[in-house]
C-alpha cells in the first residue's frame, strides 16, 4: 500500500491554468503583486523589475511554483508609426517632431470620458502638464492618461475605442 501512495501525484491547490490566468491579468494591468491563500497554502506573484513580466515567488506551505519562459518582444509597429522605447514609465518620449505619448498599459483607449461628451483633446489643442489626454480602460478600470509637458497636440495616432498595447504611441505633442 505504501508503494501505491508514493506513485500518486499530490493534488495542487493552485491549478496551472489559474496561475496562468493570474499572470495574464497582471500583464494587462499595473498590479505589482498578488497574494492568494487557500487554507494553509499560499501563492504570491510579484513583479520584480520595471518590466511588465511578473514572476512567481515560492511561499512556505505553498506548492512549488512553475517557471514560465520570458515574454516575447512586442509586435512591430505599423509602417510610419514612431518607435517606442522601453522604460519604467513610458508616458511620453521625445521624437524629432515632438514628444510621443505612449500607452502605460494594455487596454482600450478612449478619447472622451463618455460617448456623449466631447474628446479631451483634438489636434491643434494646447495642453499643459496634468491635462487629461485620454483614458485607457483595463479590467473595467478607467485610467486617465495625463500630459507631462506644455505644448500643442500635433497628431493623434489611435482612434476612440481602439485596443492599445503597452508602449504603443497614442499621440504626439509639440512642446512650446
Amino acid at each position: 500500500m505504501a508503494e501505491h501512495e508514493a506513485e500518486q501525484q499530490p493534488t495542487t491547490v493552485f491549478p496551472l491554468d489559474e496561475v496562468r490566468e493570474l499572470i495574464a491579468l497582471m500583464k494587462a494591468s499595473d498590479i505589482a503583486e498578488v497574494l492568494i491563500k487557500r487554507g494553509d497554502d499560499e501563492i504570491q506573484i510579484r513583479r520584480t523589475s520595471a518590466t511588465p513580466a511578473p514572476t512567481v515567488v515560492a511561499v512556505p506551505g505553498a506548492p512549488t511554483p512553475v517557471a514560465y519562459p520570458a515574454p516575447t518582444a512586442p509586435a512591430p509597429l505599423p509602417a510610419g508609426a514612431p518607435e517606442a522605447t522601453s522604460g519604467a514609465a513610458p508616458a511620453e518620449e521625445a521624437t524629432s517632431t515632438g514628444i510621443t505619448v505612449t500607452a502605460p498599459m494594455v487596454g482600450t483607449f478612449y478619447t472622451a470620458p463618455s460617448p456623449k461628451e466631447p474628446p479631451y483633446v483634438q489636434v491643434g489643442d494646447e495642453v499643459r502638464p496634468g491635462d487629461v489626454l485620454g483614458i485607457i480602460e483595463a479590467m473595467k478600470i478607467m485610467n486617465e492618461i495625463e500630459c507631462e509637458t506644455h505644448g500643442r497636440v500635433a497628431r493623434i495616432l489611435v482612434q476612440n475605442g481602439q485596443p492599445v498595447e503597452y508602449g504603443q504611441p497614442l499621440m504626439v505633442i509639440e512642446p512650446f
